[in-house]
Protein backbone atom coordinates (compact mmCIF):
# COMPACT_ATOMS: atom_id res chain seq x y z
CA UNK A 1 0.00 0.00 0.00
CA UNK A 2 1.49 3.36 -1.03
CA UNK A 3 -0.31 5.44 1.63
CA UNK A 4 -1.97 4.14 4.77
CA UNK A 5 -3.56 6.36 7.42
CA UNK A 6 -4.74 4.60 10.58
CA UNK A 7 -6.93 6.40 13.14
CA UNK A 8 -4.86 9.57 12.85
CA UNK A 9 -5.72 12.63 14.95
CA UNK A 10 -4.01 15.96 15.48
CA UNK A 11 -4.91 18.40 18.24
CA UNK A 12 -3.56 21.89 18.88
CA UNK A 13 -4.42 22.54 22.53
CA UNK A 14 -8.25 22.33 22.52
CA UNK A 15 -8.63 22.53 18.74
CA UNK A 16 -9.02 19.29 16.76
CA UNK A 17 -7.47 19.72 13.31
CA UNK A 18 -7.77 16.05 12.25
CA UNK A 19 -10.14 13.63 13.92
CA UNK A 20 -9.40 9.89 13.75
CA UNK A 21 -8.93 9.66 9.97
CA UNK A 22 -8.34 6.31 8.28
CA UNK A 23 -7.89 5.53 4.57
CA UNK A 24 -5.57 3.68 2.20
CA UNK A 25 -4.30 4.59 -1.27
CA UNK A 26 -2.95 1.95 -3.63
CA UNK A 27 -0.01 2.28 -5.98
CA UNK A 28 -0.87 4.17 -9.16
CA UNK A 29 -3.98 5.95 -7.86
CA UNK A 30 -4.50 9.69 -8.33
CA UNK A 31 -6.63 10.87 -5.42
CA UNK A 32 -8.19 14.30 -4.97
CA UNK A 33 -8.13 15.46 -1.36
CA UNK A 34 -10.95 17.95 -0.84
CA UNK A 35 -12.32 20.07 1.95
CA UNK A 36 -13.09 23.70 2.80
CA UNK A 37 -10.44 25.97 4.28
CA UNK A 38 -9.54 24.79 7.77
CA UNK A 39 -10.79 21.24 7.15
CA UNK A 40 -7.41 19.70 8.07
CA UNK A 41 -6.06 18.87 4.60
CA UNK A 42 -2.69 20.60 4.92
CA UNK A 43 -2.25 19.25 8.47
CA UNK A 44 -2.71 15.67 7.26
CA UNK A 45 -0.35 16.21 4.32
CA UNK A 46 2.29 17.59 6.68
CA UNK A 47 1.86 14.54 8.91
CA UNK A 48 2.28 12.23 5.91
CA UNK A 49 5.56 13.95 5.05
CA UNK A 50 6.81 13.92 8.63
CA UNK A 51 6.73 17.68 9.15
CA UNK A 52 3.99 17.40 11.79
CA UNK A 53 3.72 14.64 14.40
CA UNK A 54 0.23 13.19 14.93
CA UNK A 55 -1.36 13.27 18.38
CA UNK A 56 -2.71 9.74 17.85
CA UNK A 57 -2.60 7.08 15.16
CA UNK A 58 -0.04 6.00 12.60
CA UNK A 59 0.84 6.84 9.00
CA UNK A 60 2.64 4.63 6.49
CA UNK A 61 4.31 5.42 3.18
CA UNK A 62 5.14 2.36 1.05
CA UNK A 63 4.50 0.17 4.13
CA UNK A 64 7.04 2.10 6.25
CA UNK A 65 5.95 3.98 9.36
CA UNK A 66 6.32 7.73 8.92
CA UNK A 67 8.82 8.99 11.48
CA UNK A 68 10.16 12.56 11.16
CA UNK A 69 13.80 11.45 11.58
CA UNK A 70 13.50 8.43 9.28
CA UNK A 71 15.26 9.20 5.98
CA UNK A 72 14.13 6.03 4.21
CA UNK A 73 10.52 7.19 4.35
CA UNK A 74 11.44 10.61 2.97
CA UNK A 75 13.08 8.98 -0.05
CA UNK A 76 9.70 7.61 -1.05
CA UNK A 77 7.91 10.99 -0.85
CA UNK A 78 7.84 13.96 -3.20
CA UNK A 79 6.16 16.97 -1.56
CA UNK A 80 4.97 20.28 -2.98
CA UNK A 81 3.63 22.51 -0.15
CA UNK A 82 0.84 25.01 -0.74
CA UNK A 83 3.32 27.89 -0.64
CA UNK A 84 6.04 26.66 -2.99
CA UNK A 85 9.36 27.34 -1.17
CA UNK A 86 11.83 28.33 -3.90
CA UNK A 87 15.14 30.20 -3.80
CA UNK A 88 14.05 32.66 -6.47
CA UNK A 89 17.44 34.29 -6.99
CA UNK A 90 18.86 30.96 -8.17
CA UNK A 91 18.78 29.75 -11.76
CA UNK A 92 16.44 26.84 -12.49
CA UNK A 93 19.29 24.38 -13.12
CA UNK A 94 21.22 25.73 -10.16
CA UNK A 95 18.25 25.22 -7.81
CA UNK A 96 17.55 21.70 -9.08
CA UNK A 97 21.24 20.85 -8.72
CA UNK A 98 21.01 22.01 -5.10
CA UNK A 99 17.97 19.76 -4.50
CA UNK A 100 19.63 16.84 -6.29
CA UNK A 101 22.65 17.19 -4.01
CA UNK A 102 20.43 17.06 -0.91
CA UNK A 103 18.94 13.78 -2.13
CA UNK A 104 22.37 12.54 -3.28
CA UNK A 105 21.03 12.15 -6.81
CA UNK A 106 23.24 12.31 -9.89
CA UNK A 107 23.18 15.62 -11.78
CA UNK A 108 22.18 13.66 -14.88
CA UNK A 109 18.70 13.51 -13.34
CA UNK A 110 18.36 17.30 -13.62
CA UNK A 111 17.96 17.41 -17.40
CA UNK A 112 15.54 14.49 -17.18
CA UNK A 113 13.13 16.25 -14.78
CA UNK A 114 13.49 19.54 -16.67
CA UNK A 115 12.28 17.77 -19.79
CA UNK A 116 9.60 15.84 -17.88
CA UNK A 117 8.08 18.98 -16.37
CA UNK A 118 8.29 21.07 -19.55
CA UNK A 119 10.90 23.47 -18.17
CA UNK A 120 13.35 23.21 -21.09
CA UNK A 121 12.60 26.70 -22.56
CA UNK A 122 13.08 28.32 -19.12
CA UNK A 123 15.95 26.22 -17.74
CA UNK A 124 18.57 28.98 -18.06
CA UNK A 125 16.51 31.67 -16.34
CA UNK A 126 16.42 32.74 -12.73
CA UNK A 127 13.35 31.45 -10.92
CA UNK A 128 12.01 34.94 -10.14
CA UNK A 129 11.88 35.61 -13.91
CA UNK A 130 9.43 32.75 -14.44
CA UNK A 131 5.64 32.92 -14.52
CA UNK A 132 3.73 31.42 -11.59
CA UNK A 133 2.96 28.36 -13.72
CA UNK A 134 6.60 27.69 -14.48
CA UNK A 135 7.55 28.28 -10.84
CA UNK A 136 5.06 25.55 -9.92
CA UNK A 137 6.77 23.31 -12.48
CA UNK A 138 10.09 23.98 -10.75
CA UNK A 139 8.51 22.96 -7.44
CA UNK A 140 7.17 19.74 -8.98
CA UNK A 141 10.55 19.04 -10.62
CA UNK A 142 12.19 19.39 -7.19
CA UNK A 143 9.58 17.04 -5.72
CA UNK A 144 10.25 14.27 -8.26
CA UNK A 145 14.01 14.62 -8.81
CA UNK A 146 14.75 11.69 -6.47
CA UNK A 147 12.10 9.54 -8.22
CA UNK A 148 9.75 9.05 -5.23
CA UNK A 149 6.94 6.49 -5.33
CA UNK A 150 4.43 8.90 -3.73
CA UNK A 151 3.68 12.51 -4.66
CA UNK A 152 1.87 14.79 -2.21
CA UNK A 153 0.79 18.07 -3.79
CA UNK A 154 -0.92 20.76 -1.72
CA UNK A 155 -2.91 23.17 -3.92
CA UNK A 156 -0.55 22.81 -6.94
CA UNK A 157 -2.63 25.13 -9.16
CA UNK A 158 -3.27 27.99 -6.72
CA UNK A 159 -2.91 31.37 -8.43
CA UNK A 160 -2.51 29.99 -11.95
CA UNK A 161 -4.38 31.22 -15.01
CA UNK A 162 -6.67 28.79 -16.91
CA UNK A 163 -4.00 27.79 -19.44
CA UNK A 164 -1.44 27.14 -16.71
CA UNK A 165 -4.00 25.07 -14.78
CA UNK A 166 -4.56 22.85 -17.83
CA UNK A 167 -0.78 22.39 -18.24
CA UNK A 168 -0.21 21.44 -14.58
CA UNK A 169 -3.28 19.18 -14.67
CA UNK A 170 -1.80 17.28 -17.62
CA UNK A 171 1.55 17.06 -15.86
CA UNK A 172 -0.13 15.51 -12.79
CA UNK A 173 -1.90 12.98 -15.03
CA UNK A 174 1.40 12.06 -16.67
CA UNK A 175 3.16 11.68 -13.31
CA UNK A 176 0.29 9.51 -12.07
CA UNK A 177 1.08 6.86 -14.67
CA UNK A 178 3.86 5.46 -12.50
CA UNK A 179 3.42 7.21 -9.14
CA UNK A 180 0.77 7.46 -6.44
CA UNK A 181 -0.53 11.04 -6.28
CA UNK A 182 -2.47 12.69 -3.45
CA UNK A 183 -3.30 16.31 -4.14
CA UNK A 184 -5.58 18.88 -2.60
CA UNK A 185 -7.46 21.49 -4.59
CA UNK A 186 -10.54 23.71 -4.47
CA UNK A 187 -11.17 23.32 -8.20
CA UNK A 188 -13.70 20.56 -8.78
CA UNK A 189 -13.06 20.42 -12.53
CA UNK A 190 -9.48 19.44 -11.76
CA UNK A 191 -10.63 16.48 -9.71
CA UNK A 192 -13.08 15.33 -12.36
CA UNK A 193 -10.44 15.65 -15.09
CA UNK A 194 -7.53 14.02 -13.26
CA UNK A 195 -8.57 11.81 -10.35
CA UNK A 196 -9.53 8.16 -9.97
CA UNK A 197 -10.91 8.77 -6.50
CA UNK A 198 -11.93 11.54 -4.14
CA UNK A 199 -11.59 11.95 -0.38
CA UNK A 200 -13.57 14.77 1.25
CA UNK A 201 -12.99 15.90 4.83
CA UNK A 202 -14.68 18.62 6.87
CA UNK A 203 -13.63 19.91 10.29
CA UNK A 204 -11.14 17.07 10.53
CA UNK A 205 -13.73 14.33 9.87
CA UNK A 206 -13.86 11.99 6.88
CA UNK A 207 -17.06 12.64 4.89
CA UNK A 208 -16.50 10.84 1.58
CA UNK A 209 -14.04 8.25 0.29
CA UNK A 210 -15.18 6.91 -3.08
CA UNK A 211 -14.13 6.29 -6.66
CA UNK A 212 -15.16 9.16 -8.88
CA UNK A 213 -17.04 6.78 -11.18
CA UNK A 214 -19.07 5.52 -8.18
CA UNK A 215 -19.91 9.07 -7.14
CA UNK A 216 -21.02 9.94 -10.65
CA UNK A 217 -23.07 6.79 -11.08
CA UNK A 218 -24.81 7.52 -7.79
CA UNK A 219 -25.76 11.04 -8.78
CA UNK A 220 -29.42 11.80 -9.26
CA UNK A 221 -30.62 13.51 -12.41
CA UNK A 222 -33.45 15.95 -11.76
CA UNK A 223 -35.56 17.33 -14.61
CA UNK A 224 -38.23 19.97 -14.18
CA UNK A 225 -40.72 20.18 -17.03
CA UNK A 226 -43.93 22.10 -17.80
CA UNK A 227 -46.46 20.58 -20.21
CA UNK A 228 -49.25 22.46 -21.95
CA UNK A 229 -51.94 20.26 -20.36
CA UNK A 230 -52.39 18.42 -17.09
CA UNK A 231 -51.63 14.68 -17.16
CA UNK A 232 -52.51 11.87 -14.79
CA UNK A 233 -49.90 10.17 -12.59
CA UNK A 234 -50.69 6.75 -14.05
CA UNK A 235 -49.24 7.89 -17.39
CA UNK A 236 -46.18 9.52 -15.80
CA UNK A 237 -45.25 6.21 -14.17
CA UNK A 238 -44.57 4.76 -17.63
CA UNK A 239 -41.38 6.80 -18.03
CA UNK A 240 -38.38 4.43 -17.83
CA UNK A 241 -35.78 4.72 -15.02
CA UNK A 242 -37.99 7.13 -13.09
CA UNK A 243 -37.09 7.07 -9.40
CA UNK A 244 -39.68 9.59 -8.19
CA UNK A 245 -41.88 12.41 -9.43
CA UNK A 246 -43.70 15.42 -8.04
CA UNK A 247 -46.53 17.38 -9.63
CA UNK A 248 -45.58 20.53 -7.73
CA UNK A 249 -47.79 23.06 -9.60
CA UNK A 250 -50.57 22.62 -12.18
CA UNK A 251 -48.84 21.27 -15.32
CA UNK A 252 -45.33 21.44 -13.81
CA UNK A 253 -43.52 18.25 -12.84
CA UNK A 254 -40.20 17.33 -11.27
CA UNK A 255 -38.80 13.95 -12.36
CA UNK A 256 -35.87 12.29 -10.57
CA UNK A 257 -33.77 9.62 -12.31
CA UNK A 258 -30.95 7.45 -10.97
CA UNK A 259 -29.03 7.13 -14.24
CA UNK A 260 -26.25 9.20 -15.82
CA UNK A 261 -27.83 8.99 -19.27
CA UNK A 262 -29.44 12.29 -20.27
CA UNK A 263 -33.17 11.61 -19.83
CA UNK A 264 -34.42 14.75 -21.58
CA UNK A 265 -34.87 12.76 -24.79
CA UNK A 266 -37.08 10.29 -22.92
CA UNK A 267 -39.22 13.19 -21.67
CA UNK A 268 -39.61 14.51 -25.22
CA UNK A 269 -40.64 11.02 -26.43
CA UNK A 270 -43.11 10.70 -23.57
CA UNK A 271 -44.68 14.09 -24.37
CA UNK A 272 -45.05 13.13 -28.03
CA UNK A 273 -46.69 9.82 -27.14
CA UNK A 274 -49.18 11.60 -24.87
CA UNK A 275 -49.90 14.39 -27.35
CA UNK A 276 -48.37 17.02 -25.07
CA UNK A 277 -46.21 20.04 -25.81
CA UNK A 278 -43.25 20.96 -23.57
CA UNK A 279 -43.41 24.62 -22.58
CA UNK A 280 -40.15 24.61 -20.60
CA UNK A 281 -37.59 22.17 -19.27
CA UNK A 282 -34.71 22.53 -16.80
CA UNK A 283 -32.13 20.05 -15.52
CA UNK A 284 -30.65 20.14 -12.02
CA UNK A 285 -28.12 17.32 -12.12
CA UNK A 286 -25.92 16.92 -9.07
CA UNK A 287 -22.26 17.64 -9.79
CA UNK A 288 -19.15 17.02 -7.74
CA UNK A 289 -19.38 20.68 -6.73
CA UNK A 290 -22.92 20.26 -5.38
CA UNK A 291 -21.93 17.03 -3.62
CA UNK A 292 -18.97 18.85 -2.04
CA UNK A 293 -21.31 21.58 -0.79
CA UNK A 294 -23.71 18.98 0.55
CA UNK A 295 -21.04 17.15 2.56
CA UNK A 296 -19.27 20.25 3.89
CA UNK A 297 -22.17 22.42 5.03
Amino acid sequence: MSIKVVEVSKKYQNQVAVNSLSFEIKKGEIVGFLGPNGAGKSTLMKMLTGYVIPTNGALYICDELVVPTQKTTNKNIGYLPEHNPLYKEMYVKEYLSFIANIHKVSNSKIDEVIHQTGLTPEASKKIHQLSKGYQQRVGIAAAIIHNPSVLILDEPTTGLDPNQIIEIRQLIKDLGKDKTVLFSTHIMQEVEAVCDRVIIINKGDLKVDANLSELKSGQEQIIQVEFDFKIEEQFVKRIENLKSFDNYHDNKWEFTFNVQEDKRAAIFDFAQEQGLKILQMNTQNKTLESLFAEFTK
